[in-house]
């Protein structure tokens, strides 16, 4: 499972760390898509916005979560 993250004596949750990981992975690939002009032929482009946010989030979490199944 998830380790807690101390810092001052506070705990805080591991996703305090893989949000900020997904959001800019998410930036990232919304102004790749508007510089190639990518992004026009998306038919609704906040929709895929929000979509590809949870999607780098499940792979923050899958990647640097340290699940196991067994």
């Amino acid at each position: 499972m998830f380790q807690n993250i101390t810092l001052g004596g506070l705990l805080f949750s591991p996703l305090v760390i893989f949000i900020p990981i997904a959001f800019v992975l998410s930036a990232i690939t919304r102004l790749i898509l508007h510089k190639l002009h990518i992004h026009q032929y998306i038919w609704k482009v906040a929709w895929f916005e929000v979509a590809s946010f949870v999607c780098y989030l499940a792979i923050t979490v899958y990647l640097l979560g340290g699940v196991t199944y067994s």
